[in-house]
């Protein structure tokens, strides 16, 4: 039980969020009579999330660095309208201009990380003037117009679904998926629990990991079962997961997610020890960049339209997810998985309040509220850490 406790204590802010949106949806479910959980409302979350998801993976990087993107929204915009050009006007091949929509993505991140990096602009003042930059090209590239319809193909990024081999009412691919990465993370854990005993770490109990394992199996397999009972996997879901893995690998496997920690902790520290800090930042903004486009080109997709007023509060949404998940406003704290969780808990917030028929104005209110209590829970935890000390 010791070890439980101190477990908890000492990844307060990732639990959390988990036990706050587990909450947020048992609440939501009951008040809207069932409605929250119901298959159709599970893919629909999804895919109206996917973008700012997508964001938050990069925005967090950025925040764990100690900076801030205010821009990202009007990028995802910009690159949208490039995208509707190539592929409608021009007619380009969807995947060549996805592919240049990328590059685009990548040079304006290269741009705003000059910056930023090498010239020591505050990332702010930055990615504001990135923000009205890119907003104002985004009106010139359309005139001030929508530009519709996409090719079919581009379109089920945001709108299709892994074909299924059965013919029966439950998307078998589904069902199946949900088996595999159940055994995918079984296996891991098992392993991470090897290594932590080969180096004498502490861990919880026999009996604690099993229920742990038990209970993160069903969620995963009660979660798939519920979209296979609809369509199936969402072409978008897989792009989330693949994007979830790869940062979380980097950000804690690898050298260069252990040198964004230690710039966000400190920069001169971590200078003096030889990370090189300036290519540090430029690379999280190019980084930001692509995710940026990607996220731009998912709701694009998912519009069907490129129009002049797309990722409008995109920025806002995904620096909230990051905060609310757990990321340090002061910069070295935070992780991929807990800026999922925070934009999840910002996306059920969004649906459930939508549900039960909440105006935008108090939905906006709320969520403002919210990343407050989050803001003010990561300082309260510092101070008491500092006292402690």
């Amino acid at each position: 039980m010791e070890t439980l406790v101190k477990l908890f204590k000492n990844n307060i802010r990732q639990y959390g969020m988990i036990i706050a949106l587990v909450v947020i949806m048992i609440l939501f479910e009951i008040i809207t009579g069932g409605l929250l959980l119901k298959p159709i409302n599970i893919t629909n979350l999804i895919l109206q999330n996917s973008y700012i998801l997508v964001l938050a993976i990069g925005m967090v990087l950025v925040i764990i660095t100690g900076h801030i993107d205010l821009s990202v929204g009007s990028i995802a915009a910009f690159v949208g309208a490039v995208a509707a050009i190539m592929m409608v006007d021009l007619h380009w091949h969807p995947v060549v201009a996805v592919i240049a929509s990328l590059v685009v993505g990548a040079l304006i991140g290269a741009w705003q990380g000059f910056w930023v990096a090498y010239v020591k602009i505050p990332a702010f003042i930055v990615t504001l003037a990135g923000m009205l930059l890119f907003r104002g090209l985004t009106m010139i590239v359309l005139k001030g117009q929508s530009i519709a319809p996409f090719p079919n193909g581009f379109q089920k990024i945001s709108s299709g679904f892994i074909p299924d081999f059965g013919s029966a009412g439950t998307n078998i691919v589904a069902v199946l998926a949900g088996v595999l990465f159940t055994v995918i993370y079984i296996v891991n854990e098992l392993r991470d629990r090897r290594a932590q005993k080969k180096y004498n770490f502490e861990v919880v109990s026999g009996g604690l990991f099993i229920l742990k394992l038990v209970v993160i199996a069903a969620i995963i397999n009660a979660f798939t079962f519920m979209l296979a009972i609809y369509a199936g996997l969402p072409n978008i879901l897989i792009l989330l997961l693949v994007l979830i893995i790869i940062y979380s690998f980097v950000m804690n496997k690898t050298v260069m997610g252990r040198h964004i920690y230690a710039l966000g902790g400190n920069e001169k520290a971590a200078d003096l020890s030889g990370v090189k800090t300036k290519k540090v930042t430029f690379w999280v903004f190019v980084n930001m960049g692509v995710l940026a486009a990607i996220s731009g080109l998912i709701f694009a997709a998912r519009l069907n339209a490129a129009t002049p007023r797309a990722g409008t509060n995109f920025e806002l949404d995904a620096i909230a997810a990051s905060f609310i998940g757990g990321a340090s406003a002061t910069g070295g704290i935070g992780t991929v998985f807990g800026a999922i969780i925070g934009g999840l808990v910002m996306g059920v917030l969004n649906n459930g309040m939508s549900l039960i028929g909440l105006g935008v104005d108090w939905q906006q209110g709320i969520k403002g509220l919210v990343l407050l209590a989050a803001v003010a829970f990561d300082i309260y935890n510092k101070k008491k850490v500092t006292f402690l000390k």
